[in-house]
């Protein structure tokens, strides 16, 4: 059998078109974040009591409101957990954030019951953030907890460290000790969800300094925001 082979075709590539397809597609709009905001505790079990009396479960609701809010406004897509005042369980909320891609549970922080009576309640304030190695997405985690840590530092916040403490109920190993970053491989709703996920302690209701501060609504908005901010960031997909 004889193969005649063929001519070669002369193949141009038109770099103009090339150019032009690639910007096009750079500037397409990234694919929206679908996150679950978790509100902290409710009102059956409101987490723990600010030296006002207010308990964590509002601050956690306000706070929780205000990064919806944000995330909306940044046209992301929001499931709210814990809104509604009924009772749920930390299992039924992961459960209920299926089809998200973060899972974000929202808190404020107390002390240890030791340094409360000592009086030490002014010592310690600033945001604490965890993420668990049980994580099935737990690279995931740590990057965007390092994000919503960088976000808080630009906002004026600082991270509170005393997690870290080697005494029994605290000795949260750090990640990141700049960004506030621990790991608490055990907590449920970290553990149990099937997305990245970060538990974020907003900071400090049992010291009074704090507690007004982050009860004022343009702290609140301020950290909305950045927490937001951070959230859309490391979650949107191009």
């Amino acid at each position: 059998m004889v193969y005649h082979a063929r001519p070669m075709k002369n193949y141009r590539v038109d770099f103009t078109r090339v150019l032009a397809v690639t910007l096009a597609l750079a500037a397409l709009p990234a694919q929206a974040a679908r996150v679950a905001v978790d509100t902290g505790h409710m009102p059956q079990k409101p987490g723990a009591t600010g030296v006002s009396g207010r308990v964590e479960y509002l601050y956690n609701l306000d706070l929780s409101d205000a990064i919806t809010r944000a995330l909306t406004a940044l046209n992301d897509r929001v499931t709210q957990i814990s809104v509604d005042g009924e009772e749920i369980s930390l299992t039924r909320r992961t459960a209920q954030a299926a089809g998200a891609n973060f899972f974000l549970s929202i808190h404020h922080d107390s002390m240890q019951q030791a340094w409360l009576d000592a009086g030490r309640r002014g010592e310690f304030s600033g945001f604490s953030l965890f993420v668990s190695r049980r994580n099935p997405h737990y690279a995931h985690s740590v990057r965007c907890a390092r994000a919503i840590g960088e976000k808080l530092l630009a906002a004026g916040e600082k991270p509170s460290l005393y997690h870290a403490t080697p005494i029994r109920g605290e000795n949260r190993p750090f990640v990141d000790k700049r960004l506030g970053v621990h790991r608490f491989d055990n907590l449920v709703v970290l553990k149990t969800a099937r997305m990245p996920a970060v538990l974020v302690e907003a900071g400090v209701i049992v010291n009074p300094d704090e507690e007004k501060r982050l009860g004022e609504p343009e702290t609140i908005s301020r950290l909305g925001a950045a927490i937001a901010q951070a959230v859309h960031e490391c979650n949107r997909k191009p």
